[in-house]
């Protein structure tokens, strides 16, 4: 999402004439406006191939469940290690 969002920013430096980038011509230096778009397809292939996504993905949702496991010990009373059980 990165690559995504400094294109983005170059793309509208250049198309806004805004400091050096503002200076560059689709002529010269097409290949650095468009890098971080290559960029980001290289890594969400890679992070596709590699399963990273997955694991994000399963990471999050352990997490969800944890938290949502957590609050209902609370709210059951049951994870309270100061009171004793009956």
């Amino acid at each position: 999402m990165w690559f995504i969002a400094i294109g983005v920013v170059l793309l509208l430096l250049n198309t806004a004439g805004i400091g050096p980038v503002g200076a560059w011509t689709w002529g010269d230096h097409w290949w650095a406006l468009l890098m971080p778009f290559a960029l980001a397809v290289v890594w969400w292939a890679w992070a596709d191939w590699s399963g990273f996504t997955q694991r994000t993905v399963m990471k999050a949702a352990d997490a969800k469940r944890d938290a949502r496991r957590q609050k209902n010990l609370d709210n059951l009373g049951l994870n309270d290690a100061k009171k004793p059980r009956r």
